[in-house]
């Protein structure tokens, strides 16, 4: 038996599409209509990440729009209830079903690698889930408001560096699983 070849298919399956619905009801509902309200795209698709001015450029522009303001507070207790939960959770099935057995050109690899490997996605999703609630605090009357407008930059780039550690790490396992065999 192939290192995580218990995982069904069909789950890695189903997860895939409703993170694809759970994507694109955040994109479709949410996303594209805020850049039409504002001429504006909203600060979770700034891959790159962004700075400080860049957060309280956005917090003027919604302090002045409540349309644009709602929207994005829909999002957050929204799809964005969802989607980092589903995405961490196909990310690491993905990751487990692909698991080539913890070796690394036919050398054994340590096991806290493999936890490490295997924790990227939950470190995805944690980020992602505090980059929200910062966005919620940072752009609301809070007492905190402040403190989460500083963080908000600072969670972005750790959401989108562990996404894509963890896209890397896929695509290794993918490629050593079709790559020529050790003998």
């Amino acid at each position: 038996m192939e290192a995580g070849s218990r995982i069904p298919a069909w789950i890695i399956w189903l997860l895939a599409i409703l993170s694809l619905a759970a994507f694109g009801w955040a994109v479709f509902g949410f996303v594209l209509p805020f850049e039409h309200e504002t001429g504006r795209a909203m600060l979770d698709t700034y891959v790159a990440g962004y700075d400080d001015a860049t957060v309280a450029a956005m917090q003027v522009l919604l302090n002045g729009n409540p349309v644009a303001h709602d929207m994005l507070r829909a999002m957050y207790l929204g799809p964005e209830l969802v989607l980092p939960a589903l995405l961490a959770m196909l990310l690491l099935t993905v990751i487990l079903k692909l698991d080539t057995g913890s070796r690394y050109f036919g050398r054994p690899v340590h096991p806290a690698l493999v936890k490490a490997v295997c924790a990227l996605p939950i470190l995805y999703a944690l980020a992602d889930y505090g980059e929200n609630f910062a966005s919620l605090t940072a752009f609301s009357d809070s007492a905190s408001a402040a403190i989460a407008a500083a963080a908000l930059p600072w969670l972005t780039k750790l959401k989108f560096a562990a996404l894509a550690v963890t896209l890397i790490a896929i695509v290794r396992f993918v490629l050593i699983r079709i790559g020529p065999k050790a003998e």
